[in-house]
């Protein structure tokens, strides 16, 4: 295989793969030091995310705009970029009750390649395309694109599809001259620099896109209704711990005992808002249902509505 000059040139360009200069002597550190070093680079990657917070809220209220209007979350990428989007995608409907395919989170080479890389696929723009298509990405969807180096063609492919069915488009990357940031509606850049590995983006770069997942999921299912207070009331009961945790988030709530919250969660369906709607109005279990779909989900306007 011979590699393109421009390929070399591009590496030279970007932060990720320059090299750190706390951490050459690597190979020659003690556990303890290699620990430190990693750890102590790791600290920086919170102040680089914060830089982008603005273009990372603009990207929240898209991401409900979609959600409101039945369209969905679409995660993009290639590699750890692609495995981070997945897991996030795949936390969504335990925590919030949503729909398994309300989130969706695509890697290059497919479902295999979340255990083990296939190469060459995140070199083709049109498998993107492809899979999006599969996908029947619609214009109410979101998509948003997650790659380190901002070069990614299996990503910039996803993304000029998206565009032109006139979906929104998000870009996550790492470096700030990125062609993905150029390439979408709504640009976020956390540049975090050199890793102490040089080039293994899995490390801060990798951090630092997880940390952007948790908020733009996050928070755009807090702006849905998904949550009251600081609790996840729409958690789906679908094991002994989460039975546990909506117990728990109906006593926090109302100061039920355990006894009263799981009678009233048994009397709602195990619907944790519908339980704490039902005990703090004192109203029928229907009229509680009824309040909160017409305040589309959101607790704290249904028990303004039915007070």
């Amino acid at each position: 295989m011979t590699i393109k000059p421009q390929l070399l040139a591009q590496l030279a360009s970007m932060t990720t793969e320059a090299r750190h200069p706390d951490s050459a002597l690597l190979d020659t550190l003690t556990p303890l030091q290699m620990v430190t070093l990693i750890n102590q680079a790791d600290q920086q990657v919170a102040h680089c995310v914060s830089q982008a917070l603005p273009a990372v809220a603009n990207a929240v209220a898209a991401i409900v705009q979609a959600f409101a209007t039945g369209g969905r979350l679409i995660y993009l990428g290639a590699g750890t970029s692609g495995r981070l989007g997945i897991l996030d995608a795949v936390e969504c409907p335990p925590t919030f009750s949503v729909p398994p395919r309300q989130v969706v989170g695509l890697i290059a080479g497919g479902a295999s390649a979340m255990y083990q890389a296939v190469e060459g696929a995140e070199d083709n723009p049109e498998l993107a395309k492809a899979e999006l298509q599969q996908l029947r990405l619609a214009p109410a969807d979101i998509l948003v694109g997650i790659a380190a180096s901002g070069r990614t063609p299996y990503v910039l492919g996803g993304l000029a599809y998206a565009r032109s069915l006139g979906c929104r488009t998000v870009a996550i990357s790492c470096n700030a001259d990125a062609p993905i940031l150029a390439a979408a509606d709504i640009a976020i850049c956390a540049e975090v620099g050199p890793e102490v590995l040089t080039g293994s983006t899995r490390m801060k770069a990798g951090t630092a896109q997880k940390m952007l997942l948790n908020m733009l999921s996050t928070s755009a299912m807090v702006l849905s209704g998904k949550a009251y207070q600081n609790l996840m009331v729409d958690v789906n009961a679908t094991n002994e711990k989460l039975l546990a945790r909506a117990v728990r988030i109906v006593m926090q709530v109302t100061d039920a005992d355990a006894d009263q919250a799981q009678q009233a969660l048994q009397a709602c369906g195990m619907n944790a808002k519908l339980a704490i709607v039902h005990i703090l109005t004192g109203q029928p279990v229907a009229l509680c249902q009824q309040q909160l779909a017409a305040q589309h989900g959101f607790v704290r306007q249904t028990l303004k509505a039915l007070q």
